[in-house]
């Protein structure tokens, strides 16, 4: 059973980013995104600050968020990259069958990745994930590059939003 220590709080900047964003977009009545909380069960509380310092997760999750866009089901998951090269290790098989049954019932499924070095996000469609996966998983490179990925969906935080990804959707909606 996976547990999760300290290291279980990377990627939180980047979900606050997205939450704030999530809360604008339901403001403004442009979209209806929820976090998705991961199961856990907790193993060790720091009985001074209250937190949980050891935990288990107790069942596999799917993604990080999920919702509609203007009555179109979207979900995506979240995920923080220190390098100019994304490994596949941070996106788990059950994961992609989830998005890859979500897209098969009509939905669109994405991740967001968040460059750190460049500050810059990038939205990556379900297919162009499934292809870097698939790659990986029949021998080849175990990640991807940023000389791989698509120019135009990248993007950085403005227009009033921390993490405007409806700018890639829309891109994404319009290429299908």
């Amino acid at each position: 059973m996976s547990t999760w220590n300290s290291r279980g709080l990377r990627g939180s900047t980047l979900e606050e980013f997205i939450n704030r964003t999530c809360e604008q977009y339901r403001e403004k009545k442009l979209a209806v995104i929820q976090k998705i909380p991961t199961p856990i069960t907790p193993v060790r509380i720091d009985k001074e600050s209250r937190h949980i310092t050891l935990a288990y997760f107790e069942k596999k999750s799917t993604v990080d968020y999920i919702g509609a866009v203007q009555g179109i089901p979207v979900c995506f998951d979240a995920k923080e990259c220190h390098s100019n090269q994304f490994p596949l290790q941070n996106i788990h098989q059950h994961q992609v069958d989830f998005m890859g049954e979500f897209e098969g019932q009509g939905g669109i499924a994405f991740l967001i990745l968040f460059f750190t070095r460049r500050n810059e996000f990038y939205y990556l469609r379900y297919e162009d994930m499934l292809r870097f996966w698939e790659r990986g998983q029949s021998g080849g490179r175990k990640h991807f590059t940023l000389e791989e990925l698509n120019p135009e969906y990248f993007f950085t935080s403005g227009h009033g939003f921390l993490v405007p990804f409806l700018e890639g959707l829309q891109k994404d909606l319009l290429s299908r």
